[in-house]
């Protein structure tokens, strides 16, 4: 069975390769925030944020590409009730280092699958962070030394490299702090008869 992964994510591309899972990267033309935005006022918790974009994209390449399973990947990351999105620039991933820094956040991870325009299957996994009290100068050398990666992900940070040392405690798999919750997506592509097992 052909497999498209909806996102233009290299960490969730990466970890489905690294899985040994053959699929192509078609990205979703949707607008994020426009979908976001209605869901503020109805009361959406930060997962349902998630699944729903999820779901957005994996629902928008599925219509584009019949009979195929599409992979549809979203992740917020919530401070209390607010969602934080990617920094735009490099003053804004210092303020949100600063916001986060000596807090606990969590990483609500969405995975869809999708095939022929309806929705299979949806999963969300949630990741509880809990950042070191930084110091300012601190944060100012970390970005200096990681550059515009930090501007990639969420929090402005990414626990595979030099964001690691930003932490004091992390309650989730790897897998959902990277952005895709592998381990019951792969159960569930087992389950479709996608992948041997």
């Amino acid at each position: 069975m052909d497999i498209i992964l909806a996102s233009k994510s290299p960490f969730r591309a990466t970890l489905l390769k690294n899985a040994g899972i053959a699929f192509t990267v078609q990205s979703a033309d949707i607008d994020e925030r426009a979908v976001e935005a209605p869901l503020y006022d109805s009361g959406a918790t930060p997962d349902d944020v998630a699944q729903i974009l999820a779901e957005a994209k994996a629902l928008d390449v599925s219509e584009r590409n019949p009979s195929v399973l599409v992979i549809g990947s979203d992740q917020t990351l919530s401070l209390g009730d607010e969602i934080v999105h990617k920094a735009e620039d490099m003053e804004a991933a210092r303020r949100q280092l600063l916001k986060l820094s000596g807090k606990t956040h969590h990483l609500n991870s969405a995975v869809v699958l999708a095939k022929d325009g309806q929705t299979l299957w949806r999963h969300v996994s949630v990741a509880r962070m809990t950042l070191r009290d930084l110091d300012p100068g601190f944060i100012g050398r970390y970005l200096s030394r990681v550059g515009t990666i930090a501007l990639q992900s969420v929090g402005a940070y990414q626990i595979e490299g030099e964001g690691v040392q930003l932490f004091e405690k992390v309650d989730g798999d790897y897998f959902t702090i990277v952005g895709l919750p592998l381990l019951p997506l792969l159960a569930e592509l087992r389950r479709e008869g996608a992948i041997d097992g």
